[in-house]
C-alpha cells in the first residue's frame, strides 16, 4: 500500500485527501474543514447580535478573515487537484465553495457609508458555507438521488393540490362573499392554500355554516397530503438501497464518487482511478 502511494504524483496525493475520506490524512482534513464551518455559521449568527457584534466587531471580524483564508486555499487546492477544474468550478458544490468564499473579498471592495448596506446583505452569503456539510453527509447523495427521482411523481402531486386549490378557493368566493373577507378569487386562493398547508394566518376567516364546514373539511384535508410526498420520496430511497460495498473515492476527471471497492476505472467516465 506505501509503495503503490508512493508511486503517486503530488497532485495525486493532494486529490486523495481532499476528496476522499477513506485515507488517515482525508479524515483530518474533513474534520477541520467541518469545524471551520460551524464556526464560520456561528460567527455569521452572532454578527446578526448587534450588541454582541458591538462588543466582540474586532475579534469576530479576525475570526471572519481566518476561516475566509482556510476556505480560499482549501478552494484553490481543489482546483489544481483535478484534471478538469471547469469540472469542478461550476459544480453545485464548486458555485457553493465560491459564494461561500468571496463575501469577505467583496467587503474590502464595498467601503465606506454608501456600501454599507450592500455589504450587511453580501456577509448573509457566508450562510452558504453550512451547505457544504452536505458534502460530507454520505445519506446527502442518496436523499438527493431519491428526489430526482421522485421528480415527477411530486411535480404531478403539487400541480393536483393547485387545482384543489383553485376550486376551493373559488367556492369559497362564492359561498363568504367579500363582506366576509374573500374579496376577489385570488384572495380566496391564497386562504385556501394556507389553510391546506397549515391551519391557517386568520386574516381570513369563513363566517358561515357551509364555509366553516369546507375550511374543517380543507384542514383534515391538508394533514392526509402532508404524508403523500413522503411516501413517494421514501419508496425511491428503498428502491436505491444496494449490498454493493463502495468508497468515498472520487475520480479526478469528472469528480464522481461512490466506487465499487478496489475499483480500478470510473463507472461515469471510464478514466483510472488513483
Amino acid at each position: 500500500m506505501s509503495d503503490s502511494l508512493n508511486k503517486l504524483s503530488w497532485k495525486e496525493r493532494l486529490h486523495e485527501i481532499i476528496y476522499e475520506a477513506d485515507t488517515k490524512k482525508g479524515k483530518i482534513f474533513d474534520v477541520i474543514l467541518l469545524a471551520a464551518i460551524l464556526a464560520s455559521v456561528i460567527l455569521v449568527m452572532l454578527e446578526s447580535i448587534d450588541s454582541f457584534d458591538f462588543k466582540y466587531h474586532a475579534a469576530l471580524n479576525i475570526g471572519e478573515w481566518i476561516i475566509t483564508i482556510l476556505f480560499t486555499i482549501e478552494y484553490v487546492l481543489r482546483i489544481i487537484s483535478i484534471k478538469k477544474p471547469f469540472k469542478y468550478i461550476f459544480s453545485f458544490y464548486g458555485v457553493i465553495d465560491f459564494l461561500s468564499t468571496i463575501p469577505m473579498y467583496l467587503s474590502l471592495i464595498f467601503i465606506g457609508s454608501q456600501g454599507l448596506v450592500a455589504l450587511r446583505a453580501l456577509r448573509l452569503l457566508r450562510v452558504f458555507r453550512i451547505l457544504k456539510l452536505a458534502r460530507y453527509i454520505g445519506a446527502s447523495n442518496k436523499l438527493l438521488f431519491a428526489l430526482r427521482s421522485s421528480s415527477a411523481k411530486i411535480a404531478v402531486f403539487l400541480f393536483f393540490v393547485l387545482i384543489i386549490c383553485i376550486i376551493l378557493g373559488t367556492v369559497m368566493y362564492m359561498i363568504e362573499g367579500a363582506e366576509n373577507g374573500f374579496t376577489n378569487i385570488p384572495k380566496s386562493i391564497y386562504w385556501a392554500i394556507v389553510t391546506l398547508t397549515t391551519v391557517g394566518f386568520g386574516d381570513i376567516a369563513p363566517q358561515t355554516p357551509l364555509g366553516q364546514l369546507i375550511a374543517s373539511a380543507i384542514m383534515i384535508l391538508g394533514y392526509s397530503i402532508i404524508a403523500i410526498p413522503t411516501g413517494i420520496v421514501s419508496a425511491e430511497m428503498t428502491k436505491k438501497d444496494t449490498n454493493i460495498d463502495t468508497n468515498t473515492q472520487s475520480c479526478p476527471t469528472c469528480l464522481k464518487e461512490k466506487h465499487v471497492e478496489k475499483a480500478i476505472f470510473c463507472y461515469y467516465c471510464g478514466n483510472t482511478l488513483n
